[in-house]
């Protein structure tokens, strides 16, 4: 008997030590990757960061405008789960200027990665880093459409159209 103790003992002793792998969250928000370690989103909760962050993802840039993030502060949230945190305000689609695909563009470097863009819905997001890529990366203006379109662009494509010289 003594013998079954301490193998009851030991079990006990080994399970106490044990310890569980730490839980991965999924973000409330649909994250998009449009190119590798490159997302989309909408929206993300207040909750979201520490999940954004296990994807790899360092930077956050924010499009939203201050009154839209009104009794929230969401670079607060960002830089507390250890990710950098850049707002560029995008207004609507009269936003979607070569100057704010610029600092769009100053966001991402050096290398495009590791960075989530965000707005409301991804509408903005879509197409200010379609436009992004189109005007500074070279990409070609169907790429840079089709780009759009996978990271949430809708309503704001007669906009990034006319932007990128193709008329509405």
């Amino acid at each position: 008997m003594p013998r079954i103790a301490a193998i009851a003992f030991a079990l006990l002793l080994a399970a106490g030590c044990a310890s569980n792998p730490p839980e991965v969250t999924t973000p409330t928000v649909a994250v998009v990757e449009v190119l590798p370690g490159l997302y989309t989103a909408g929206q993300p909760a207040p909750g979201d960061w520490s999940a954004i962050a296990a994807r790899g993802v360092a930077t956050v840039v924010n499009l939203r405008t201050g009154e839209e993030l009104a009794g929230r502060d969401e670079g607060s949230e960002v830089r507390a789960a250890g990710l950098r945190y850049v707002q560029i305000p995008v207004a609507g689609a009269d936003g979607i200027t070569v100057d704010n695909a610029r600092l769009l563009h100053d966001a991402l470097a050096p290398g495009h990665g590791q960075v989530l863009v965000h707005c409301a819905s991804g509408n903005r997001a879509g197409a200010l880093l379609a436009l992004e890529q189109a005007e500074f990366d070279g990409v070609p203006v169907d790429a840079a459409l089709a780009l759009a379109r996978k990271a949430g662009m809708t309503s704001t494509e007669p906009r990034l159209r006319e932007a990128l010289g193709l008329g509405r």
